[in-house]
Order: C-alpha cells, then sequence, then structure tokens
C-alpha cells in the first residue's frame, strides 16, 4: 500500500495531542475518584442461596475492568504502530497473541512465586517475562511467518511498538490499583518531610475495609503516598514519548526511552510502596527491573534498527477498522475481564425482594 501524496500538517504531533488529551482526562479523573469505596466492587452476581433468602454472590472488579482497558489499549495502539509501517494484519495478530500468551499467565505465576499470592497478579512479572521472550518470538516470526507473507521483519520495529504500547498500557492499568487499593505507598505520617510536603496535597486517602490498603495495611482513612498516580503519569508521557519516536522512525530510540524509564521507575518506586512486595530490602521486581534495562541494551546491540519505510499514522489508524481484528480486541478485552476481575478476596452476601408498589 502506498503512502498517499499528501499528509496533513503536524499529522504525528496532532495524533499525539489528541491521545495526551484523552488519556490525561481520564487519569486525572481517576485519580480524584477511585480511591473511595464505591469505585471497588463493579457488580456482583449471586452463586449459591444460602437459605433464609439470601445468596452468596460473586463480585466482578472494577480492577478487572481497568486492566482489560489498559491491554486492550496497549494492544490497539501497537496494531496502530506496526500497521503505520504496513506490517500485515496477520503478522501482527500472530505477534500480539505470543506474546499475551506470555504475560497473561505470567501475571499470576510471577505473583504467586515472588508475593506468596495465589489469587493475585503483578504487572511487572508479566512485562519482565514479556520482554525476555518478546525478541526471539518476533525473529522467530519473522523467520517463518515473514516470509511466507512476504514481509520484512527488523525485531528492533515490533520491540520499540511493543515497549511504547506496553508504557501507555500500564499507565491506564494504575488506575486498576488505584481502584482495589493495591500497590499502595507508604503512609504520609511516617515519610521524609520533603515528601510529606510533596504530598501534603496530593496523597490518597483509600476508603472501605475491602480495600487492600485496608485489610492488609491497616491504611484506611489514612494519607498515603499516591505512587500509583505518579507511575501512571511517567508511564504514560514515556508510552507517548515512545509512540512519537516510532512514528518518526527513531526505533531503538523509542525502545531504549520506554524500557529504561519504565523499568527504573519500577525500581526505584519500589522504596515508597508499603504492600508486601517479598522478603529483603530489595525486592524481586526491583532486581527484575534492573535485569530489564541491561537486557535491553544487550538486545539492542543484537538486533540493531534497520531503515524501514516511513510510517504513516492514518495508515495504521486505518488497519483497526477490519472485523477480525474488532473481534479479536473484544475477545481479549473479555479474557482479560474475566481472568483478573473475578475476585478471590472478597465475597458478597446478596438479597433480593419485590418492590410492591411497583410490581
Amino acid at each position: 500500500m502506498s503512502i498517499p501524496p499528501f499528509l496533513p500538517p503536524m499529522i504525528d504531533e496532532l495524533f499525539i495531542l489528541t491521545l495526551g488529551a484523552a488519556l490525561s482526562f481520564m487519569l486525572f479523573w481517576g485519580f480524584r475518584a477511585l480511591p473511595a469505596e464505591e469505585w471497588q466492587i463493579l457488580a456482583s452476581v449471586p452463586k449459591q442461596k444460602t437459605g433464609n433468602g439470601l445468596w452468596k454472590g460473586m463480585n466482578l472488579t472494577y480492577y478487572g475492568l481497568f486492566t482489560a482497558n489498559a491491554y486492550g489499549v496497549a494492544v490497539a495502539i501497537m496494531f496502530v504502530l506496526l500497521g503505520s509501517v504496513f506490517i500485515p494484519l496477520s503478522g501482527i495478530l500472530v505477534m500480539a497473541a505470543a506474546v499475551l500468551a506470555i504475560c497473561i499467565p505470567a501475571s499470576k505465576i510471577i505473583a504467586r512465586i515472588v508475593e506468596k499470592q495465589p489469587n493475585g497478579f503483578t504487572v511487572g512479572g508479566a512485562s519482565f517475562a514479556g520482554l525476555i521472550t518478546a525478541p526471539w518470538i518476533f525473529r522467530l516470526i519473522s523467520l517463518t511467518l515473514g516470509r511466507g507473507a512476504n514481509f520484512s521483519l527488523p525485531v528492533m520495529v515490533p520491540l520499540a511498538a511493543l515497549a511504547s504500547s506496553y508504557a501507555l498500557g500500564e499507565g491506564i492499568g494504575r488506575l486498576a490499583c488505584i481502584s482495589f487499593g493495591c500497590c499502595y505507598g507508604k503512609p504520609l505520617a511516617q515519610s521524609h518531610p520533603f515528601l510529606q510536603k510533596i504530598f501534603e496535597k496530593r496523597n490518597f486517602i483509600f476508603s472501605g475495609k475491602t480495600k487492600k490498603a485496608a485489610y492488609e495495611g491497616g491504611l484506611d482513612g489514612h494519607k498515603v503516598i499516591p505512587i500509583q498516580a505518579v507511575t501512571s503519569v511517567i508511564f504514560t508521557g514515556t508510552g507517548l514519548a515512545g509512540v512519537y519516536l516510532f512514528l518518526k522512525g527513531y526505533h531503538a530510540a523509542a525502545f531504549l526511552l520506554t524500557l529504561i524509564t519504565t523499568q527504573g521507575w519500577r525500581t526505584i518506586s519500589e522504596f515508597f510502596r508499603a504492600d508486601y512486595r517479598g522478603r529483603g530490602k530489595i525486592s524481586a521486581y526491583q532486581i527484575m527491573g534492573i535485569i530489564a534495562i541491561l537486557y535491553s541494551v544487550l538486545i539492542v546491540f543484537c538486533f540493531p534498527s534497520a531503515r524501514i519505510q516511513s510510517a504513516n499514522i492514518l495508515i495504521g489508524l486505518r488497519s483497526l477498522w477490519n472485523p477480525w481484528l474488532i473481534i479479536f480486541l473484544q475477545s481479549l478485552w473479555l479474557i482479560i475481564f474475566l481472568f483478573t476481575g473475578r475476585s478471590q478476596v472478597t465475597g458478597a452476601t446478596l438479597s433480593f425482594q419485590v418492590i410492591g408498589k411497583r410490581a
């Protein structure tokens, strides 16, 4: 597909500004609303009758909703970026499915190993597993499907798209942590005076006994460092920068910027968190972050960037308008929601009655 002879001026910048404005609105709404008690449980579904007209219910959480949204946005951005450099839809689908097949189960397995949480999830563990395996997955796809479908796939191109979309996705996904009260920061009263001054008017106060900050940390109603919000802003800003560098053809720079910033901040941010991250002063996730930074630099030398056809964001956006891709994204959203949104640590007791005046 050839590039149209005329493109609107500063189309890449317009795309970044529009995406950034939409994400900013969503994030800052979430920072204000989601620590409240009513933003943890999305719905309760009756499962089993227990007697006296009561039912045992299963809770569906906003954690699952925002996590599914984050995955959906990240994968959609990856499709747009790779579509903008004319990678066929079949190749993008295979790459996305292969990486997700690693990351989704890893989010639960690594949380079980590190945090001893059989019912928890970790985005940090999932991203680490994805980073380690993605270059070799993309190389294998290039040697097999790429040759069969007659398209060239320099490994650094999908890696840059993956890293940039991951940063955006995790930035959005931190809203899930805020709604559930997990990944919470240290109490402001116990923090350094400098941090107290910075976050005196910009803190989180979680309410509700079923928030993780309450039942694990005993911090219901306490001012805590809003580490999820800080992480969200840093990751989202970095992701937008990575997308812009990708569209301008700087794939290695986009990959290194997003990976070094996100994994570096992950390593630093652990010092401001109060939730259980495993034993020791240095957590397993901090070790993963350091390894990820070193590994990303090594990958740039193993798979150097190559010049490819210029990106066309309009072609990338147009590639989303495909029935099979829409079905794929909807199916992915549903799978992630059911995988992460069915609460295993909270329960519900439900009762139903007829409203006499309306019967």
